[in-house]
């Protein structure tokens, strides 16, 4: 019984056997099944072993090193990464500022002013960052924690960093080139919104409104603004400046180009007297005054409308510059060129009409031109006033000078109002005239003070007078400078009768009396019935009758002594005629009375002379050598005399009493009495 029980304890031992080989087994084949996996991992990590070697390698501190250094380095990594996140926030606008501002300008100028704030905090804090790796690396290399080679690398890292913290350019210049395009969005905002003002033709200028409105909508001035903020911060503004004058200045040009202003260019030397530019002086009046009340006006608005935020000096110094650039000197410059011409008695009005031109701006050249910034402008205009009121003054005040020299001057030839005469007192009248008399009565008190010198309220009307009677002493000079009595009678008859109708009814007439210009009424009748009595008065006495009578019966002899008689009063009345044929009567209404007297003196006597005695010749065969006029004929011949022929209207020619007075000063001349 026994034996059974001994030989289950053997298969049980067996079987135990048996299982733990079997566990045995099957372990050996898992680990089997794991070591095949990691093979792989161990050829990878085998693979990498070299680089993390060198990535190591340069670490060569034991671990209290290394433990001592991980301080430092976490001070400094801290600002690193801060300054590293900003940088990439830098980055992340290049896309915004890269593209068009118009498209969304306030958007823009925020980002703007984001990347601003960016470089602000870069500029604050990169330097800090970069000093404490720079104190890590130098701990680095005084410990010996790294090697030579890496410590070099790292170096010229913060070196190259460094460097582009000295030359502000963080951002890569992406700052640079969004003010850039601010500044061409400023350009474009101006061009496109600046129209010249539209003008149908020059003629239009007094229909245009007193002061013309601001060029600019009012959300364009907004945008201008918000522009110039942010240029000016980073110091652009002056840039801004000039590319708002360089625009404005051109839009005033493009308006004045419709007025033809190439006369502002005239040199003195391309005119020989004011006269040549006479209707350009008053041209220039008229643009003068549309271009500071309509153009300059209105820039010098918008000037302070768009920079009004930041200060006057900026704003008034940018108007100055338009006001330069769009043609204010090229205006005053013309007037400068009229008082550096020659001398001549109508300049003296012409100085007037560009001193009245200006006077009547004087408010206007004050409020836009006063600033400090039109310095240039204001001394240019000081100075023209300045020659304005010299010339002026010194032409009127040597008028009487030149009229006396005039005396020796020989008399007209034809017998006609020397153009001395005609010229004085139509220039007499105009300077007392209501266009001038205040002007010039002004400028002479003014030019009197200058000088200390008082200036009596009637000196004007004085001077005229004295130039007046001037003409008066010369008319007389002149009579007793002619040959022949009978012209000198026929110019004295003109003279007097020009002074007459001329100042009669004038202001230098109502000084000067009616009994001075029925004086000089009674002169030209006197003079007019001596030429009349020693000239054509003589022509009837050869058509006498004498003798004729006696002879009824005879008519052979009375055909010979009427021939004899027709033959002289021919010859008498073509050397008459053909003398005076070159005479004038410049005023028509004289010349028509003379011509009707003459007719009355000669023609009827001459009529009723044919009528009684014609027929005895007329059918002579020689009677055409008789019977050379017929009534008519000798009416019309005698009807048509002493008309002037056509010629300029002149001023008159002489020369300052320290020259030596020439004997060959030309009268036809519209010359100067000054030289």
């Amino acid at each position: 019984m026994a034996e059974p029980a001994g030989v289950d304890r053997g298969i049980q031992s067996l079987i135990s056997a048996r299982n733990s080989l079997k566990s045995s087994l099957e372990k050996s084949k898992a680990i089997g099944l794991a070591l095949g996996k990691t093979g792989p991992r161990f050829e990878d990590i085998e693979q990498r072993l070299p680089s993390l070697e060198a990535a190591v390698r340069p670490i060569r501190a034991d671990r209290e090193a290394l433990v001592a250094v991980g301080g430092h380095i976490n001070r400094a990594v801290g600002p690193a990464a801060a300054v590293l996140k900003v940088f990439d926030a830098v980055h992340g606008l290049e896309k915004s500022l890269l593209s068009d501002p118009k498209n969304d300008l306030s958007g823009y100028l925020s980002v703007l002013k984001r990347l601003e704030e960016a470089l602000r905090f870069l500029g604050e804090n990169c330097g800090l960052a970069i000093q404490w790796l720079e104190d890590i690396v130098e701990y680095l290399e005084d410990h010996s924690v790294a090697d030579e080679k890496y410590l070099s690398s790292l170096k010229k890292s913060l070196r190259g960093l460094r460097e582009f913290q000295d030359k502000a350019c963080l951002d890569g210049g992406l700052k640079e080139a969004a003010l850039d395009k601010l500044e061409n969005e400023f350009r474009r905002l101006l061009q496109d919104n600046s129209v010249p003002l539209p003008m149908a033709s020059p003629s239009s200028l007094g229909d245009q409104p007193c002061i013309a409105p601001s060029q600019l909508p009012v959300t364009v001035i907004h945008k201008l603004q918000a522009i110039l903020g942010r240029l000016r911060a980073n110091n652009r503004l002056e840039k801004c400046v000039s590319i708002y004058v360089e625009v404005r200045s051109s839009n005033v040009r493009a308006s004045l180009q419709a007025l033809d202003l190439e006369y502002l260019d005239i040199s003195v030397n391309e005119f020989n007297d004011v006269q040549s530019i006479e209707g350009y002086i008053a041209q220039w009046g008229n643009h003068l005054e549309f271009a500071v009340k309509h153009l300059f006006e209105a820039e010098f608005k918008l000037c302070n409308d768009v920079f009004e935020r930041f200060g006057s000096n900026v704003w008034m110094d940018c108007f100055s510059k338009i006001a330069a650039q769009a043609g204010m000197l090229a205006f005053l410059q013309f007037g400068k060129t009229v008082t550096d011409s020659k001398k001549d008695p109508i300049k003296l009005l012409k100085l007037l009409d560009i001193f009245t031109s200006l006077n009547k701006l004087r408010a206007d050249f004050n409020r836009l031109f006063g600033g400090a910034a039109c310095i240039e402008i204001q001394n240019f205009t000081r100075d023209l006033i300045k020659k304005l009121i010299d010339g002026a003054a010194e032409i009127f005040w040597e008028l009487l000078v030149q009229v006396e020299i005039q005396k020796q001057i020989p008399p007209p030839s034809d017998g006609g109002v020397p153009r001395l005469v005609s010229f004085v007192t139509d220039y007499c009248n105009k300077l007392i005239g209501d266009k001038y008399k205040s002007t010039l009565t002004q400028v002479l008190l003014i030019h009197k003070s200058w000088r200390s010198e008082r200036f009596q309220e009637n000196q004007l009307m004085v001077e005229v007078l004295r130039i007046i009677k001037m003409i008066e002493q010369n008319m007389d000079a002149w009579m007793k400078a002619y040959p022949d009595q009978t012209l000198a009678h026929f110019f004295s008859m003109n003279n007097h009768w020009h002074l007459y109708k001329n100042l009669k009814g004038t202001r230098i007439g109502d000084q000067l009396g009616d009994p001075w210009l029925k004086e000089h009424d009674q002169y030209k009748e006197y003079y007019a019935t001596v030429f009349l009595r020693d000239s054509w008065g003589k022509l009837p006495s050869h058509l006498s009758r004498e003798g004729l009578i006696l002879f009824s019966g005879g008519h052979a002899t009375a055909r010979d002594l009427v021939k004899k008689r027709l033959k002289s009063f021919n010859d008498a009345f073509d050397e008459m005629y053909k003398k005076q044929s070159t005479w004038v009567v410049p005023e028509k209404d004289l010349r028509d009375r003379v011509c009707q007297q003459i007719v009355q003196a000669v023609v009827p006597v001459y009529r009723s002379y044919m009528q009684n005695y014609g027929p005895l010749v007329e059918k002579d065969a020689s009677s055409s050598k008789y019977v050379r006029y017929t009534v008519v004929a000798l009416e019309k011949m005698l009807s048509s005399l002493y008309i002037p022929k056509p010629m300029r209207y002149g001023s008159f020619k002489g020369t300052p009493p320290s020259e030596k007075l020439k004997n060959d000063v030309d009268l036809r001349r519209t010359t100067s009495a000054v030289v």
